[in-house]
């Protein structure tokens, strides 16, 4: 009779966001399970283990990103679950909840279960269902909403799209409360947006493009926010642009307090926190994105919500399109860029190395609070935390590693990164979903990282 599988990983700093503890030690992984972990000290580990030397790179729990496009079904051009998941656990995410802008709209319990039997058969990282609120995202007409999270949907958006009609936004989170489950608002007023392109300011004078204000996403989330002051439903915002926005959001999660402020949350995308409209210059449309980017302003907004704690979600909200896409005209090519195998270092860079919150914080922006928005613990044991007895998904990060984004060398099917050829900091260099490795980093390509050596 074999013996069951083990890991031993020796020398990490051991970064558990829900003890909250940041330290060195060992921690030992026997089939999909976190067997043991001793901080400060050592596990009893099996003679058979694999030991993971660790050289003290992060041991975290696995990433989860609750904002992806994996565009299957109908755009399997630009991504599939196979794809979109391989490209998730390169960057060091062992869960993704996907978006229901795909053609035909996850709108029904048959298409949750689609996606769900597809990655069973076909995915690395997990992935979990996001239905969309209302019919073919339409705005109009209330999806299935109870019969979809019965079948697995975690959470429900018309992302691509915000709720237009107040009335609809009202019924839409009163369903939300009644099956305990968010909704993930995609906040922007179509009838202040329409026809917009970049920014509204100086670069879309000076490049002729349409404008896009900001209040397209600041009174949707006032709307919102008002609505929903007296239901009291888990609402998120999604891809916050506006440092006016997270401002609004502020101001909400004050008024409701510390034991509620949680009910209410927004997100950052690495975009958001790195670039400006300035990126548009030449129209380059791998700066094109919904909700566009915006100033300098903006970005240290969003950094100050991101470090009082305001936004406590990051999301890549990774948006595959094809080249002949993205090589349109700025007008006519398509919103999104990609951003699974690069967000790590992205925040690294923004956040970390920027000095607005630490390692163990930024651990928690990616790992737990995303778990908590889209009550993953009801599916998967520990997910989101390093437990005795809970799933082992693990991600390890070399934070020193130095490495060029090379966009043609993603495992994504899509090439449409606008940081491409950026010099970063920081990298997973082990993935490991249920016990079983994901992606394990080539040693020899990547001569800059920290030894991380491997035996038995």
């Amino acid at each position: 009779m074999s013996s069951p599988r083990a890991l031993h990983f020796r020398g990490a700093r051991i970064i558990d966001p829900l003890s909250q503890r940041d330290e060195t030690g060992e921690l030992l992984v026997v089939n999909d399970t976190i067997q043991s972990i001793a901080f400060g000290g050592r596990v009893d580990a099996p003679k058979h283990a694999e030991v993971i030397e660790c050289a003290g790179a992060i041991l975290c729990p696995g990433l989860i990103d609750p904002h992806v496009h994996l565009r299957e079904p109908g755009g399997e051009a630009k991504e599939t679950i196979l794809t979109g998941t391989q490209s998730a656990a390169a960057g060091g995410f062992t869960t993704v909840c996907c978006m229901p802008n795909t053609s035909p709209c996850l709108d029904t319990a048959m298409s949750v279960r689609f996606v769900e039997g597809r990655a069973a058969a076909a995915a690395s990282a997990r992935v979990f269902v996001v239905g969309a609120a209302t019919v073919s995202r339409k705005g109009e007409q209330l999806a299935p909403m109870a019969s979809m999270a019965h079948a697995g949907a975690v959470a429900f958006s018309d992302d691509g799209d915000g709720i237009a009609s107040a009335g609809m936004m009202r019924r839409v989170l009163e369903v939300c409360r009644s099956l305990d489950r968010a909704f993930m608002q995609h906040c922007q007023d179509a009838s202040l947006s329409e026809g917009g392109l970049v920014n509204e300011g100086s670069v879309a004078t000076r490049l002729g493009l349409a404008p896009w204000p900001r209040d397209a996403e600041e009174v949707m989330l006032e709307r919102d926010l008002r609505l929903n002051g007296r239901l009291d439903a888990r609402y998120h915002a999604q891809h916050l642009s506006s440092g006016g926005s997270a401002r609004i959001l502020r101001e909400a999660r004050a008024r409701l307090g510390a034991d509620r402020a949680h009910r209410i949350s927004g997100e950052a995308s690495p975009h958001h926190l790195l670039l400006t409209c300035d990126a548009c210059e030449g129209y380059n449309t791998g700066a094109k994105m919904n909700p566009p980017l915006r100033t300098q302003w903006d970005i240290n907004e969003l950094k100050l919500a991101i470090a009082d704690g305001t936004i406590d979600v990051l999301a890549t909200d990774h948006a595959p399109h094809t080249i002949a896409e993205k090589s349109r005209d700025f007008a006519s090519a398509p919103f999104g860029i990609i951003g699974l195998e690069c967000a790590l270092a992205l925040y690294t860079k923004a956040l970390v190395e920027d000095g607005v919150i630490d390692w163990p914080r930024l651990v928690c922006l990616l790992t737990l609070q995303p778990a908590r928005l889209c009550g993953l613990d009801r599916r998967v044991a520990g997910i989101g935390t390093l437990t005795v007895g809970g799933v082992a998904d693990l991600t390890l990060i070399d934070p020193q590693q130095k490495w060029t984004i090379r966009a043609d060398a993603f495992k994504s099917k899509s090439r449409n990164c606008p940081f491409d050829g950026l010099s970063v900091r920081g990298k997973a260099i082990l993935t490991i979903r249920a016990g079983e490795v994901l992606f394990r980093e080539d040693p020899v390509a990547q001569p800059q990282r920290a030894a991380v050596a491997t035996g038995s």
